[in-house]
């Protein structure tokens, strides 16, 4: 039992049966449950909010870096600290539709991406990839956008098994001007 604990788990209404699990609240994350800020439709103008983005200055934005055909971003419902998104300009929904040049920034900014959070957090490992089309998982299939997640030798990936909530240790400004600080020299 951990010392904070005392003997007689405290028994919360609504949260389910006792299970000496102690409940970490993440209000925050029901705005992605609830689809808040998902476009109505799969063209550029149906709301897409890696379309709007970009108008927007860094610090509102979570852009870390600017490129001329791709930028990266914190993701707004992160996986862990420090978790960023490749995301072309363009409104298109394949990676197969990308152009040479915007494939070899993308590539060129996951690489940037994973030596600015080995700078600024020390990550040890990474998942890198892409959800194509909404049967894969792709919150956001109309706009395609690779995800860079960092990962730590005894990380809290336990938690949504266990939780189902992610640990977040940093407020998403802090975590975009530390990694925008740490962002190596193009």
């Amino acid at each position: 039992m951990l010392p904070s604990m005392t003997s007689e788990p405290e028994q919360q209404i609504g949260v389910g049966t006792q299970d000496a699990f102690q409940r970490l609240w993440t209000p925050h994350r029901m705005a992605y449950i609830q689809g808040e800020n998902k476009p109505t439709g799969p063209g550029a103008d149906d709301g897409c909010p890696f379309c709007s983005i970009p108008a927007k200055s860094d610090e509102d934005g979570l852009i870390v870096r600017r490129g001329e055909q791709v930028y990266a971003v914190l993701n707004l419902y992160p996986y862990n600290g420090g978790h960023l998104m490749t995301v072309p300009y363009r409104h298109v929904a394949d990676y197969t539709e990308l152009t040479g040049t915007e494939t070899a920034e993308l590539a060129e900014l996951t690489k940037q991406a994973m030596t600015a959070l080995r700078t600024a957090s020390g990550a040890h490992g990474f998942n890198i990839g892409m959800n194509q089309g909404s049967v894969a998982g792709a919150g956001i299939a109309a706009h395609l956008h690779q995800h860079i997640v960092p990962r730590w030798g005894g990380d809290t990936n336990f938690m949504p098994v266990v939780g189902h909530t992610k640990v977040l240790p940093q407020l998403l400004a802090d975590t975009r001007k530390m990694l925008a600080e740490a962002w190596p020299a193009a």
